[in-house]
């Protein structure tokens, strides 16, 4: 495991050590920044480090207000609800939206928060094959008469494709389905506004399909949130156990989380920036002879077909002052992982380092 001794950036501190830092999911490299560090310490000195208190009772402030308010604009939607952690999303949704629907059908990589938050009582869940919309049209038909729930992820957390939603959409429409989109990776990136995956395929004001999304990937901060109507935002105050159970966010989570979707509505060249950095690491790790997956996002998976060769690659990596981890995660997986997470911080010199080891390696040991 790798212990940080130092905030993240482009660099890191470990173990005495500055590395080059290619982990986690500070995309747009706001976890850090001067301007969102500053705004959480003021929101301290005004307000504390804690309301002590859920939203229901007495932990409800202006900050929170404000910045549900500022995500629904930035959504385009009519109002926004923030929680804990991004995690909690899809258990409130398919809490509070229960009694439409009977069985629930997922991508069969799906993101651990999708598993874990099915009711206990909903005995027909099916796993489609990964991004086939073919075989979960092949599901929806021979469970017709059920009130379907698809869910997936937007991108997916380790490999980066994203989900097809252009071709799953029709479906959902075809079977009376619902479709909850969990856009943890994709919120901040994808889309002509940022707005994730359903923006990227032109269905933003489509029927029927949620969202849940983070504040802790690309816009550098913590805490969930769900956008949409002002009928499912009190839907969730009013009857979601986990929200009303849960203690407020914090000043300084509020704070940054403000910040940052100002720096990113002011700044939409950063994620285009983003993506087309991404777009050119991703092609000369594929002119290298590695696999990984096709679709431009900051996530770029180098795939092996040992566990060992994993490691190995990581480790190499590490020993040449770069930090590219093995992925070992909770999900359903065909190949070993070294996960390369872009953001927009990277220079150019960090790019042509990573991209000059990968091809030591791959001289060395191959790409397999």
């Amino acid at each position: 495991m790798i212990v940080l001794n130092s905030g993240i950036g482009n660099y890191v501190q470990s173990n005495g050590k500055k590395y080059s830092y290619f982990g986690g999911n500070n995309y747009l490299g706001l976890a850090n920044h001067a301007v969102v560090k500053e705004a959480a310490i003021q929101s301290i000195q005004h307000y504390g480090v804690n309301f002590s208190a859920s939203r229901r009772t007495t932990g409800t402030a202006d900050i929170h207000l404000e910045l549900e308010k500022q995500l629904s604009v930035f959504k385009a939607k009519q109002d926004a609800v923030v929680f804990a952690s991004g995690y909690m999303g899809n258990s409130i949704l398919l809490e509070i939206l229960k009694n439409r629907y009977s069985a629930v059908f997922m991508d069969q990589f799906a993101h651990p928060s999708i598993a874990g938050s099915i009711p206990r009582d909903i005995a027909n869940m099916q796993y489609y094959y990964h991004c086939d919309e073919d075989h979960l049209e092949t599901l929806l038909h021979q469970h017709r008469g059920s009130l379907p729930l698809v869910i997936t992820d937007g991108v997916f957390a380790l490999t980066g494709e994203i989900a097809p939603l252009d071709k799953i959409y029709p479906l959902v429409e075809k079977y009376n389905a619902i479709l909850i989109v969990d856009d943890a990776h994709s919120t901040g990136i994808l889309g002509e506004n940022g707005r994730g995956t359903p923006e990227h395929f032109n269905m933003a004001g489509a029927e029927n399909i949620y969202q849940t999304e983070t504040m802790s990937k690309a816009l550098g901060g913590y805490g969930g949130f769900i956008s949409g109507s002002m009928e499912l935002t009190e839907l969730i105050r009013e009857k979601s156990t986990i929200y009303q159970a849960s203690t407020a966010l914090p000043p300084p989570i509020l704070a940054a989380g403000l910040a940052s979707l100002r720096i990113i509505n002011d700044n939409p060249g950063m994620r285009v920036g983003l993506l087309e950095r991404a777009g050119d690491l991703r092609k000369e790790i594929i002119s290298l002879g590695f696999q990984t997956t096709q679709d431009n996002t900051p996530i770029i998976p180098i795939m092996l077909s040992a566990l060992e060769r994993a490691k190995d690659l990581s480790l190499f990596m590490e020993s040449n002052g770069i930090i590219v981890p093995l992925i070992n995660y909770p999900v359903i997986q065909e190949k070993y992982l070294v996960r390369i997470a872009v953001s927009i911080s990277h220079t150019i010199e960090q790019i042509e380092e990573i991209l000059e080891n990968l091809k030591k390696w791959k001289d060395k040991y191959g790409t397999d």
